[in-house]
């Protein structure tokens, strides 16, 4: 039954996307997962520990900045609304029933990521050990985004028509992908030692799966545009060759050939 709650909670932000079909999983995707975190600890709020409390915490903190984030960059930016227009699906096309089925998919996906701290507080588990490292590993995604995001906005304005390769960037060439895996990886493990029966661990594998998945896409969508508009600079071409496209210390330099990987 409180599973049904986050899913319709998720459902109910998630609406955004009928507005603009891009947020489902951009604007849409950021604000479910801060609702998930208010609604998770109200319906266990007296089974809360401190790692299912701050877990909880820093999912508001994700959403809120993710979300936030997402939509001034397109009232902002002119330039990322055109880069918007040439690489995503507008939606305008799209049959209203496949819309539905969209936010219905994305609205389930969004709770089986938060599912770990909602079946940590179901189960009545305290903390543990790996409950703590989860919180730590989750912690350090979100920074990890938060400061990626920061450094290539900060970086662009400066040089609008050079990509950066600056901080984080020197480490991998999408480093806000990779701390959205870390993040998720973190809340996944968190829940290792609690999960009961076949159905909790699939969702919380499908959630994690699901997201490193769709962030090799993302990475695959970024690696193409800037082939694109910076495949001629030999600079590049040598920072492409030396910094991994989304793993650290990974030799995995392009995914630009891997037609199925779709962000």
């Amino acid at each position: 039954m409180q599973f049904l709650i986050l899913f319709l909670v998720a459902m109910a932000v998630s609406s955004i996307g009928f507005k603009k079909f891009l947020w489902f999983i951009s604007v849409g995707y950021g604000f479910s997962i801060a609702a998930l975190g208010v609604v998770i600890p109200v319906l266990f709020f007296n089974h809360l520990t401190v790692v299912s409390g701050l877990m909880s915490v820093l999912l508001i903190v994700y959403g809120v900045r993710l979300g936030g984030y997402l939509f001034l960059r397109e009232a902002k930016s002119a330039a990322y609304r055109n880069t918007v227009k040439e690489d995503m699906v507008d939606g305008a096309e799209i049959k209203p029933i496949l819309k539905v089925l969209t936010w219905a998919a994305c609205s389930f996906l969004y709770c089986c990521e938060t599912a770990p701290i909602f079946f940590r507080l179901s189960n009545g588990q305290s903390d543990d050990v790996m409950g703590i490292a989860g919180l730590i590993i989750m912690a350090l995604g979100i920074v990890t985004e938060a400061l990626a995001d920061y450094t290539k906005n900060k970086y662009k304005k400066k040089n609008p028509k050079r990509f950066c390769d600056i901080g984080l960037y020197r480490l991998v060439r999408c480093p806000n992908y990779l701390g959205e895996i870390l993040t998720w990886l973190g809340v996944f493990l968190s829940g290792v030692t609690i999960y009961e029966g076949v159905l909790q661990w699939g969702a919380a594998i499908f959630g994690l799966l699901c997201i490193i998945y769709i962030m090799f896409g993302g990475a695959r969508r970024l690696e193409l545009r800037q082939n694109k508009n910076y495949g001629e600079n030999l600079e590049y071409q040598n920072y492409c060759k030396s910094v991994p496209i989304l793993i650290p210390w990974i030799p995995l330099y392009s995914v630009a050939k891997h037609k199925w990987l779709v962000g």
